[in-house]
């Protein structure tokens, strides 16, 4: 099955999925991405639904690399409070490992992958590009290619919008370049788990390494295009005009800081 033949809803659902929805679509994929916010509370209780509903094969994860998920036995994974020491997750950057831990969870069950780029790796990518440093076949997920030129101009400006437009430009395509690794390092994750155990392959990642268009999903369909995909999209507000993920869910929005406070 290719993975086009899932994107019936892609880019044209106009309303939020239900549970029943989401598992019926991901019942026919062999990779299910599954995008979050990543400190809404909502969105990872969705994704347990979701897992405890089509019970994966394995579970790659952006928040860890793939050294740190080579230590998750199936006695730590059980074990929320070890597992957090393990991972020093208080100094990973990510939110609040209670968020995670049901996730976690299920590699008492199944096998849990790590696709994190580290910092070096990721300078290296700023610096150098994302095929410089990709450590398989670059050429594969389409890293030794320029991006198109109004693709690549979007993305400089969601990289500029994201960081409150306190950016150099001259420094934009460097994060672009960033985030073209970890989308290829995610993908790559997902289909050597695929290799290894079989369908169906989850992946836990944030919203835009999720969407179609232009992450983990699209570089995919260049590298395996015979590989069925399903992407669900989370959000805090109901998003406007095309989505790009197959499904999409709306959730309460967290509370949080503006991060731009301190620029204004």
């Amino acid at each position: 099955m290719i993975a086009a033949a899932l994107a019936l809803s892609a880019w044209t659902a106009e309303a939020q999925s239900t549970l029943p929805d989401i598992l019926a679509a991901a019942g026919s994929a062999e990779v299910v991405i599954l995008g979050e916010v990543h400190d809404n509370p909502a969105h990872h209780v969705t994704q347990g639904e979701v897992l405890a509903g089509f019970a994966p094969s394995a579970i790659v994860f952006e928040m860890i690399s793939a050294e740190a998920a080579a230590r998750i036995t199936p006695d730590l994974a059980a074990d929320a409070s070890a597992l957090a020491l393990a991972l020093d997750w208080a100094n990973s950057g990510w939110p609040d490992f209670t968020n995670y831990a049901p996730l976690f969870a299920f590699g008492a069950e199944v096998p849990i992958l790590g696709a994190g780029v580290d910092r070096a790796a990721a300078q290296g990518a700023f610096a150098e590009g994302a095929a410089a440093v990709f450590p398989g076949d670059a050429a594969r997920f389409g890293l030794d290619r320029p991006l198109p030129a109004d693709e690549q101009a979007t993305r400089e400006a969601e990289q500029m919008a994201a960081h409150c437009d306190a950016l150099p430009e001259d420094i934009l395509p460097g994060f672009v370049e960033a985030q073209r690794l970890r989308d290829a390092s995610l993908a790559a994750a997902a289909l050597a788990a695929l290799e290894a155990h079989g369908p169906p392959v989850a992946v836990i990642t944030g919203n835009g390494h999720a969407r179609r268009d232009r992450g983990v999903p699209a570089l995919l369909a260049v590298a395996a295009p015979e590989v069925a995909v399903f992407t669900l999209g989370q959000f805090e507000a109901p998003p406007e005009g095309a989505v790009p993920f197959d499904l999409w869910t709306v959730a309460e929005p967290v509370d949080r800081p503006d991060p731009c406070a301190v620029f204004r």
